[in-house]
C-alpha cells in the first residue's frame, strides 16, 4: 500500500525541541519532493517546508526560518522535521506529504501522512 506515516509529536514546554518523522512505503520514495505542513487549531493548512528528491530544501516558511530544518534520508524512505526554540504559536497538526514537484501548495501533493499532533505550553 502506498503511504506516508507522521510520527514524533508531543506535548513540549516553550524553548524545546523535537524531532518528526516522515517513514515512507508502497512507492518509489527517492523519485519524489515530500513537504511539511501545519494546522494550527482553528485556521488553514500552510506549508512549512519542501525537500526534493535529491535533498535541496525549496523553501521554508517565515514563521520556522532559523528553527526548523527539513532533510531526507532516502536510504530509511523517511524525510524529517527538526524543530528547535518551539514557540505556542507552532502548536499545529503536522503533515506530511509527497508530491512530484517541488512545491508549498498544498493541493499538489498526492500522498499524505495522517498528521501527528505538536502541542507546545508557555
Amino acid at each position: 500500500e502506498v503511504q506516508l506515516q507522521a510520527s514524533g509529536g508531543g506535548l513540549v514546554q516553550a524553548g524545546e525541541s523535537l524531532r518528526l518523522a516522515c517513514k515512507a512505503s508502497g512507492f518509489n520514495f527517492g523519485d519524489y519532493a515530500v513537504g511539511w505542513f501545519r494546522q494550527p487549531p482553528g485556521k488553514e493548512r500552510e506549508g512549512i517546508s519542501c525537500v526534493t528528491n535529491g535533498g535541496e530544501t525549496i523553501f521554508h516558511s517565515d514563521s520556522v526560518k532559523g528553527r526548523f530544518t527539513i532533510s531526507r534520508d532516502n536510504a530509511k524512505n523517511t524525510v524529517y522535521l527538526q524543530m528547535n526554540n518551539l514557540k505556542p504559536e507552532d502548536t499545529a497538526v503536522y503533515y506530511c506529504a509527497a508530491g512530484t514537484t517541488p512545491n508549498r501548495d498544498p493541493t499538489m501533493y498526492a500522498v499524505w501522512g495522517q498528521g501527528t499532533l505538536v502541542t507546545v505550553s508557555s
